[in-house]
């Protein structure tokens, strides 16, 4: 693989950015090394975007959405930047790759560009690429960062702990929906967005506002930030001036208070310990003694002739000893 050129990287060359997210994105040892040393030359220059995830069941809209509020962005003279997560696809990485082509009109957007992640089972897995990949963006000059969880479950978790402003998209049908969202989201929500509302449901939307509107009140969120409900309609455009001037709006106070700059310092040492752990499970598992005893440790511990704790401690000390 040839290397990046960093100053064409920092001038905003797609194809110098292309590169550098495959460096990222490979396996090989030596591409890794190459790929933190290229990372560590451009934090200076990252952090200046707004990074904002963006969740919702199937059905929902949201590559429309994604189309009509990337441009809504660009109008405003700011370079968008999507990426997708999806840890629960073993395979090909999501619905992006169709995505891409349903987003016509953004994709071929000189202001816009477009990647899925791969969601192969490496070091960190797709969020550790995904986050490598919002620094490479943050360095070729991209203001406005959507990362969009294509599956479902641990996907939302994963891309909460990475951006700014975590917003879930919903449909306009009342009080139904809302039995089948899990709690943790909704707490971990900064807005919930009512997609498709135009035409018969319109009335529906509103009223599935309220409903939401309602149970927001119930949930503890950040000091300074009461989550917002609104509506929108992605197909006909129709309120996604108002959901982008909301973000904005939340970043002004986020800086503010204090919370924007912690809340990422926080991220990254969150990400830091979950990395560290990660490596030491895999130095662990790639220790000689450690897989020569393992299955009779799992054996004694299975037929209750030692304790888990005791088990445990043994592979450590196999770890470090001298």
């Amino acid at each position: 693989m040839t290397s990046v050129d960093l100053e064409q990287l920092k001038s905003g060359n797609r194809r110098a950015l292309a590169k550098a997210i495959t460096l990222v994105e490979s396996k090989r040892p030596e591409h890794r090394e190459q790929a933190q040393k290229l990372l560590e030359a451009v934090l200076p220059v990252t952090g200046n975007s707004i990074r904002i995830g963006i969740t919702g069941i199937p059905g929902v809209g949201k590559s429309t959405f994604i189309e009509s509020f990337g441009q809504t962005v660009i109008a405003q003279g700011k370079k968008v930047a999507v990426l997708a997560v999806d840890p629960s696809s073993p395979i090909a990485g999501g619905s992006i790759l169709g995505d891409k082509t349903r987003m016509e009109e953004l994709s071929r957007s000189d202001q816009a560009f477009i990647r899925p992640s791969p969601s192969e089972g490496a070091l960190g897995g797709v969020a550790l690429k995904t986050r490598e990949t919002m620094l490479l963006c943050e360095a070729a000059g991209y203001d406005v960062i959507l990362v969009e969880t294509v599956g479902v479950g641990q996907s939302e978790y994963e891309v909460a702990s990475m951006v700014d402003f975590f917003m879930v998209l919903m449909l306009p049908n009342a009080g139904d929906e809302l039995q089948g969202i899990k709690k943790g989201i909704m707490e971990l929500a900064d807005a919930l967005v009512i997609n498709k509302a135009d035409g018969d449901s319109l009335n529906m939307a509103q009223q599935t506002r309220r409903h939401y509107q309602n149970a927001m009140h119930l949930l503890r969120h950040t000091s300074f930030w009461t989550p917002q409900v609104l509506t929108c309609s992605s197909q006909n455009r129709e309120n996604i001036d108002e959901i982008w001037g909301m973000i904005s709006g939340f970043q002004i106070d986020a800086i503010k208070n204090n919370a924007f700059n912690e809340k990422r310092a926080r991220q990254a040492q969150e990400w830091m310990h979950k990395l560290l752990h990660e490596m030491l499970d895999l130095r662990l598992k790639q220790n000689p003694g450690v897989k020569k005893t393992l299955p009779e440790l799992d054996r004694q511990v299975t037929q209750g002739e030692t304790t888990p704790y005791l088990a445990a401690k043994a592979l450590i000390d196999l770890l470090f000893e001298k």
